[in-house]
């Protein structure tokens, strides 16, 4: 599936009640999410994890939208030829410390 595919599932379903509650609230609720896959990473469980990252993607699709901007062509501009910071694949930028 494409992003694209996947943000017209979501706004098919949640625009209008995305729209009315407006970016800083949509955000406010993707960020929520994160903290939610943060919890399940802590538990292990693969089936709590996955759910947790699929409510992440769907509020980032949601927030993406209200911005109207487009996910999937961005998400390619940036990261489509390899690692935006030393231009690799895989990347060979040094690892991160900590």
């Amino acid at each position: 599936m494409l992003i694209s595919e996947a943000e017209k599932i979501i706004k098919d379903t949640y625009e209008r009640r995305d729209r009315s509650r407006g970016v800083p609230l949509t955000f406010l609720h993707f960020v929520e999410e994160v903290g939610e896959l943060a919890r399940s990473l802590r538990s292990k469980n693969k089936d709590d994890i996955g759910r947790e990252l699929a409510d992440v993607f769907a509020w980032l699709l949601s927030v993406s939208y209200l911005l109207e901007i487009d996910l999937e062509a961005e998400f390619v501009r940036y990261y489509g030829k390899g690692c935006p910071k030393c231009g690799s694949t895989p990347c060979k930028c040094p690892p991160l410390e900590g």
